[in-house]
């Protein structure tokens, strides 16, 4: 029987966790191959989403889960306290705005997806947790670790480059897979 240590597991954890996210970050980019700035910000279903939203707000919300990550709920702020306005500025990360390319949105992406993999690599303890931050669709005491943070990422991610997927199928009939 092989013995092995509390480090190794965690590495191999931290391992399978990065690569699990990694083929869903290049499913999502996938979608996005030879199009342009016009295409990247068209709406192909009945949806708000656009290719380039989409991309926009995953970029937005790995980046706020990170931060959540680092600094607990405060990252985030309370979403019970939102206005109007400030839930219009988020709608505006589902959208490609007027000066946005997708060259630019990628970048940005590829910037949040590399600040994710560092600290995933740095992290002392994935069982680190914070309370989640104030929001309706979260229960009021619950707690999130790192780990937790991180397959949560994955799922959204997963969720989608699905999504990505039919609107990229709709806009001019390519698929990722298939």
């Amino acid at each position: 029987m092989t013995t092995t240590t509390k480090t190794t597991l965690t590495t191999t954890e931290r391992t399978d966790l990065l690569e699990a996210l990694a083929k869903q970050r290049h499913f999502l980019r996938f979608t996005t191959r030879d199009l342009t700035d016009e295409q990247a910000g068209q709406r192909t279903t009945d949806s708000e989403l656009c290719l380039g939203g989409l991309i926009k707000h995953v970029t937005s919300m790995e980046r706020g889960w990170v931060d959540f990550i680092q600094q607990g709920p405060s990252a985030m702020g309370d979403f019970t306290a939102m206005t109007e306005a400030d839930w219009a500025k988020r709608a505006d990360e589902f959208r490609m705005l007027p000066g946005e390319t997708l060259a630019g949105v990628l970048a940005d992406y590829a910037e949040t997806a590399d600040r994710t993999d560092e600290l995933v690599a740095a992290l002392p303890d994935l069982d680190a947790a914070h309370p989640l931050p104030k929001a309706p669709w979260f229960e009021g005491d619950a707690q999130w670790s790192a780990r937790r943070v991180l397959l949560h990422i994955i799922a959204e991610t997963a969720q989608h480059a699905g999504h990505a997927d039919i609107i990229r199928e709709s806009l001019d009939g390519a698929k990722s897979m298939g």
